[in-house]
């Protein structure tokens, strides 16, 4: 998941002052601690680089850092922070996110798609069970499904293609992936009701 807030404590966290040169870290390599210019441990190995961020997987999660974090160290890239600092950072943002859908997700609620498709409203919540109205009819999904956005609006995981074709008990359409988020921890409910 992009954690705005992790993203701004580590680019806090930048390699300013230290001896390691300015290097562009490549997709594959390891990430090491280097919290007071001092080398330490594996935070975890970049998974992607897009624009200015780099995302780390630490121990299972994606971490979004700013590319100006990184520097080049003996065995590979570095930054000024240690993997516990990341590690909390992430599960303080999850919480929060967490905490934000929670709020957000309630009936009657609108919900859009994670690329800002309006697609219903929320028809009930019993549990981690959610039953989504679209105009088409109602889809039986689950918490993790959803999202909120900065604003604290919900989101759904899926496209609204994704979701029709759950409607009409159809397979997910090829070529349209699901938000990351969904695939990392949702399972959407195979019954339409």
């Amino acid at each position: 998941m992009k954690f705005k807030t992790a993203l701004a404590a580590v680019a806090a966290m930048t390699l300013t002052g230290t001896a390691y040169a300015q290097v562009g870290p490549e997709v594959g390599a390891t990430v090491y601690e280097a919290p007071n210019g001092e080398i330490g441990g594996v935070i975890g190995t970049i998974e992607t680089i897009e624009n200015d961020t780099v995302l780390v997987d630490v121990d299972g999660m994606d971490a979004p850092l700013p590319l100006a974090a990184f520097g080049e160290g003996p065995d590979g890239p570095v930054i000024a922070a240690t993997k516990a600092q990341i590690v909390q950072m992430l599960q303080q943002a999850q919480a929060q996110a967490t905490a934000a859908r929670d709020t957000a997700l309630v009936a009657d609620a609108p919900v859009m798609t994670a690329n800002s498709v309006p697609v219903g409203k929320i028809e009930s919540v019993d549990g981690d069970n959610i039953i989504l109205a679209l105009p088409e009819g109602s889809v039986a999904l689950v918490r993790t499904n959803f999202t909120a956005d900065a604003n604290g609006s919900l989101m759904v995981l899926y496209t609204k293609a994704q979701l029709l074709a759950a409607l009409n008990g159809e397979d997910m359409p090829e070529g349209e992936a699901m938000a990351e988020g969904a695939a990392e921890g949702g399972e959407m409910a195979a019954d339409a009701e």
